[in-house]
């Protein structure tokens, strides 16, 4: 035996070096848990029954790659490495990646039960780390787009490329609910209410795929959990000092959906609920993410996230011991993975974490390995690696980036610009800067400035926009616009940040140069629009009055040419605010429903009128064949003074049949948890019928003393014991077949039994 584990060991320093492994270096194929036939449960079950203490010990381990080299693997049976934020190989291209990723596989099957890893990164929006790949808009610009199915989209588009390079698992999608826009993390967040991140948990499916062993499927990650978006403050890393209802109708919600849709890991928030860290909380991971929710995938910590329990560096025995049995499977260790190891392994020996709690992490990080297909395709399906920053990803970033762009303010409809016979000034510090459009986690952790990647700046999206007889001039500070020019579009806002860098805790207003700039524009005389280029609402209403244009590109990514489409009119805008625009930085934390006057609401967002003159020239691409999924709102555009009154919170949604559809079912599935004084209710409408849905209004009535405390998904209302729940603008329509998921917490006294008949637009439906 020992002859035969030193001949693997050297077969590992072959695979380090690149080195394809002789078949004689393979272990003995015929194993129960080497047979794709068998059932993955039994599977794991044969493994789990031949591995040491230490090989358990290490596939709950997952290293950093500058720290753990592929003889690393080998030797210590490492489960899983991983890239943080700018953590690239040399060349730091597609096919670089690949060759990394496949030296570590042949380096984990030269041990003696050929247990691949499973590589992580953070593909957060597109495979960011990669340059040359497709770059889409963060999240909270795809909040702005309503549109979940694009965002589904966006996940398959993501997981081909991060299947071109090997890697097989993404830390996203960030499900956080941003409660406070000093964060860091906002614009990581799809929006302010739950119902935001909730809807957009398709992309869940999207990464995912069908089924995880199919082709181009990657693990997709919950994260944080839970309520780092509610801190107090808006510190990352900080404390959520909230109740647990809060905790439970705000910040919960998408994670429960993520469960739903079968997410095979979810990560554990640095921060804390009222002065305990999360990575320590065994009532939230193992009472509520595993018992309440059900989730059966495994859980991971956040960067050296279990070292911050003590306050102090350095893995101690209390931490770990804390952090395991708190539920969590697989820990992220940067570079002090060894003593971790060591720790882990003291702390079983010493009989305070159990076998059977080891056994558990293992068995839910060995399921996932195995419904990926590792063991019998380890290596990258380099078919794939040709769709880093393909063209046909490039148009779904483009369509995202069109969507996302929300219109604030329209006076004298400056906008749409005219394409021909035009005279244009561009100026701003983003206007020619892929860097500062794609925001941080691009390339590197906290983002650049300049052509880091291959893309479209906004400026080149203008010039190739432009039509017969415009002009275009540039200048980055403005200097030389003269009265001449029709139209000033200053492109200016925030520069990269990620996480705790970007922290905002004093002004949140534009930067000198930026105010400078536009200053120089606005002295000629020329009406000057703002295209802002931010990660979140941005201290403006000093200055919005002097503008006659302002539309919200949040942080785009490599495709500028989205924003000039809009700015053009070849797409109407139609994004819709998915965080409440504050009067002032001294507001925050302002939220739809606090009662604080807002610059602009929640769901806002202006369309140019349908009675503009449509461009002359065709656009360059053809429009998407779905038309967008939300309705142009019937607001007066502002004028050039910001509105002082609020415009309506709720955009319109489809209206409700007034009589029942002649034809069509419904089938109502109504499931509960309890918890303390309250509980949760998750619903699911699906349309058994043969003729769609448009516009649905489900009813019901509680047979007990009960009170829907705080819905989401769906607008709730409770007269008496009956409920109400209308659709959204986004869920409205249900094809036949189709269904939706919408919920809500609610509080009971004497007992919670559940409803037994619903009605949806007047006709009663089955009870699931």
């Amino acid at each position: 035996m020992r002859t035969r584990y030193l001949a693997l060991l050297g077969a590992a320093v072959l695979a380090s070096a690149g080195v394809a492994l002789a078949p004689h270096a393979r272990a003995a194929a015929g194993l129960p848990y080497q047979d794709p036939n068998l059932p993955v449960a039994t599977r794991v079950t044969d493994l789990l029954g031949r591995m040491s203490l230490d090989e358990k010990l290490g596939q709950m381990t997952q290293a950093e790659r500058p720290n753990a080299s592929n003889a690393d693997v080998t030797t210590y049976r490492l489960g899983s490495v991983f890239s943080g934020g700018g953590a690239a190989p040399s060349p730091n291209t597609a096919t670089g990646w690949a060759d990394m990723y496949d030296a570590y596989q042949r380096a984990a099957q030269a041990t003696p039960l050929q247990i691949p890893i499973i590589y992580g990164a953070d593909a957060v929006h597109g495979h960011n780390n990669v340059v040359g790949a497709t770059i889409f808009p963060h999240n909270i610009g795809l909040g702005a787009s309503r549109d979940p199915a694009l965002v589904q989209r966006i996940g398959r588009a993501t997981a081909e490329e991060v299947s071109g390079t090997g890697v097989d698992w993404t830390f996203s999608p960030c499900l956080c609910v941003a409660r406070n826009d000093r964060w860091g993390r906002t614009y990581e967040s799809f929006g302010e209410k739950p119902e935001l991140p909730t809807a957009m948990a398709t992309i869940i499916d999207g990464l995912q795929g069908s089924s995880l062993n199919g082709p181009a499927s990657v693990l997709a990650t919950a994260k944080h959990y839970v309520a780092d978006g509610g801190t107090t403050g808006g510190r990352d890393q900080g404390d959520a000092q909230i109740t647990e209802a809060e905790l439970r109708s705000i910040h919960l919600p998408p994670f429960q959906e993520a469960v739903r849709r079968n997410v095979g890991s979810v990560m554990i928030s640095f921060s804390s609920w009222n002065g305990q860290k999360l990575h320590g909380s065994s009532y939230l991971i193992n009472t509520v993410l595993k018992g309440e929710l059900g989730f059966t995938g495994f859980v991971v910590t956040d960067y050296n996230g279990i070292d911050q329990l003590d306050g102090q560096p350095g893995f101690t025995g209390a931490e770990v011991r804390q952090a395991i049995n708190a539920g969590i499977d697989m820990v992220m260790v940067s570079s002090a993975w060894k003593s971790f190891i060591d720790t882990l392994r003291a702390e079983v020996q010493a009989g305070r974490i159990t076998q059977a709690r080891i056994d558990d992490a293992n068995r839910r990080i060995l399921t996932k390995k195995f419904e990926l297909g590792l063991f019998e395709k380890p290596l990258t399906d380099r078919s794939y690696t040709g769709t880093v920053g393909s063209a046909a990803h490039r148009e779904i970033a483009r369509e995202a980036v069109r969507k996302s762009q929300v219109l604030l303010k329209n006076a004298n409809r400056v906008l749409p610009l005219a394409r021909d016979n035009n005279k244009i000034f561009v100026a701003g510090k983003s206007a020619d800067n892929i860097g500062y459009q794609s925001g941080g986690w691009t390339v590197t952790w906290q983002g650049g400035s300049g052509a880091i990647t291959p893309g479209t700046t906004i400026l080149q999206g203008i010039r190739a926009g432009a039509g017969a007889n415009t002009t275009v001039t540039y200048s980055q500070n403005g200097s030389g616009i003269d009265s001449s020019y029709k139209v000033a579009v200053a492109v200016v806002g925030e520069t990269p940040y990620a996480e705790g860098q970007g922290d905002r805790t004093g002004s949140m207003s534009l930067d000198a140069t930026d105010l400078n700039t536009l200053n120089t524009l606005r002295a000629s005389g020329v009406p000057v629009v703002v295209v802002l280029v931010s990660g979140r609402p941005m201290d403006i209403a000093d200055q919005v009055g002097n503008w006659a244009g302002l539309l919200a590109s949040w942080l785009p990514g490599t495709e500028g040419a989205g924003v000039a489409d809009v700015l053009y009119g070849a797409y109407k805008p139609t994004g819709k605010l998915p965080v409440t625009w504050m009067q002032s930085a001294s507001q925050q934390p302002i939220n739809d429903g606090d009662g604080k006057a807002s610059l602009f609401p929640f769901g806002f967002g202006l369309t140019y009128d349908d009675s503009t003159t449509p461009p002359t020239t065709p656009p360059t691409t053809t429009p998407p064949t779905t038309p967008p999924t939300t309705t142009p709102p019937t607001t007066t555009p502002p004028t050039t003074t910001p509105p002082t009154t609020r415009p309506p919170t709720t955009p319109p949604t489809t209206t409700p049949p007034t009589t029942p559809p002649t034809t069509g079912a419904c089938q109502v599935t109504y499931a509960v948890n309890d918890w303390g004084s309250g509980f949760t209710a998750s619903v699911t409408i699906k349309n058994t019928g043969t003729a769609a849905v448009n516009g649905w209004t489900l009813k019901f009535t509680f047979p007990g003393n009960q009170r829907v405390t705080q819905g989401w998904s769906a607008t709730w209302s409770q007269s008496g014991a009956d409920v109400t729940a209308t659709d959204l603008s986004w869920n409205g329509t249900l094809a036949p077949g189709a269904s939706t998921d919408i919920g809500f917490n609610g509080s009971y006294s004497g007992g919670n039994p559940r409803p037994t008949s619903f009605s949806l637009n007047g006709r009663a439906c089955t009870a699931g």
